[in-house]
């Protein structure tokens, strides 16, 4: 469809369909500036408070708006959705967020380096800087999972600011493949604090993505440790980027580049861990797990939030049509966490907390039946017993 086209779009011989989100789509755009805006406000106001915006834009501002603004249920018609995918300013937004990550980033190093803010306003811009990081690998998911060689390009540039180049080896071809199974690192179990995800899914996903790599070359006829290796391909921008800042200001900022690095990989982890926490595929009778359903992933119908996160927010949609772009995406009869991806983190940082409000909702998808349920092998015994009576009333 042609960018000059308006947002009115024929759904149908008498309907009209408007998108009304379509000029909100450059929220994101300010999140992954936000802390460049912090550090110029820091600046200016000798302030080093405001180095902590973006933390608290994401931790505070955006949960409390997500509770004013509500859900966004609206779909786009299927008679719109290819004129809708197609429609170049949606994918432009996304592809000017690439060298906006990269400005921020280097923006970060510069101001700790050299400003002086202390370790109460290193600390504030390294988390803020960390969920930029966070926003890049949502934008590194958006593109690497479309078909072109320049998108797959492109996901590969974004994803070392972030340093995970091995992302999208991992995720296309082993969680969307694995998702709501107990075969998936990336799919967080029942019982199972954020923490211990953590500890599984980091590990894991590098190690499936490693191992997926080494497949595919090797069907090509490639070396692992190879020109041709895409992960490589990845992390070489990583080292040129992050060893031109310690070349240039120092070893004095490691300590920043492993906090805004290291964070950056939990929003990545608790992003996995709330999207399908619990959620079980069921085997069939030959030994294979069910096709993914909506009801294997939660969604978060919260307006603003999946504004600002390309509508990661309607995850099961995406498992269902990977390659879908995020304009596009469907809400559809998934179950629903409390709050947007913002507020989830937060809950999933207080383990008890966290079970206590999801715990019902997993056990409310299957009926009350516990056995149907994605459990944490651990703690498998203790669940059963606890839950087991819910089951045979149920």
């Amino acid at each position: 469809m042609n960018t000059a086209i308006s947002s009115v779009m024929q759904a149908g011989p008498t309907e009209i369909y408007h998108d009304d989100k379509r000029h909100w789509w450059w929220l994101p755009l300010f999140v992954a500036v936000s802390p460049m805006i912090g550090v110029g406000l820091a600046i200016v106001t000798q302030h080093v408070a405001w180095t902590w915006f973006t933390a608290i834009l994401w931790y505070v501002v955006l949960p409390i708006i997500d509770a004013l603004v509500g859900r966004d249920k609206r779909n786009p018609p299927d008679a719109v959705v290819p004129d809708l995918e197609s429609d170049l300013y949606y994918k432009a937004l996304v592809y000017l967020s690439i060298p906006l990550f990269y400005a921020t980033w280097i923006v970060g190093v510069w101001a700790v380096a050299t400003q002086g803010f202390g370790w109460v306003g290193d600390l504030g811009l390294a988390l803020s800087v960390s969920l930029t990081n966070g926003l890049a690998l949502v934008v590194g998911h958006e593109i690497g999972h479309k078909t072109t060689r320049r998108a797959k390009r492109l996901a590969q540039i974004v994803l070392a600011v972030p340093a995970y180049g091995h992302f999208s080896a991992e995720h296309n071809r082993g969680h969307h493949k694995d998702v709501a199974t107990p075969n998936d690192p990336a799919s967080s179990r029942f019982g199972e604090t954020l923490y211990a995800f953590v500890l599984r899914e980091i590990p894991g996903a590098m190690k499936r993505a490693w191992h997926d790599e080494k497949v595919r070359l090797a069907r090509q006829g490639h070396g692992t440790l190879s020109f041709h290796n895409e992960i490589l391909q990845s992390f070489a921008i990583t080292v040129v980027l992050y060893g031109m800042a310690l070349a240039v200001w120092g070893v004095g900022l490691i300590p920043y580049l492993l906090i805004s690095t290291l964070w950056g990989w939990q929003f990545l982890s608790s992003s996995n861990y709330i999207e399908h926490y619990g959620l079980l595929r069921q085997k069939l009778p030959n030994g294979r797990y069910e096709r993914c359903r909506p009801e294997h992933s939660w969604n978060a119908d919260f307006l603003i939030s999946n504004l600002s996160l390309y509508h990661l927010q309607r995850h099961s949609d995406h498992h269902a049509r990977p390659t879908r772009c995020y304009q596009a995406l469907r809400t559809d009869q998934a179950p629903e966490l409390p709050g947007g991806y913002p507020l989830c983190f937060t809950l999933a940082y207080f383990p008890p907390l966290w079970r206590a409000l999801m715990d019902p909702r997993v056990l409310e998808v299957y009926g009350g039946d516990i056995t149907k349920v994605n459990i944490q092998p651990s703690k498998h015994k203790a669940i059963l017993a606890r839950y087991g009576k819910m089951s045979t009333d149920a």
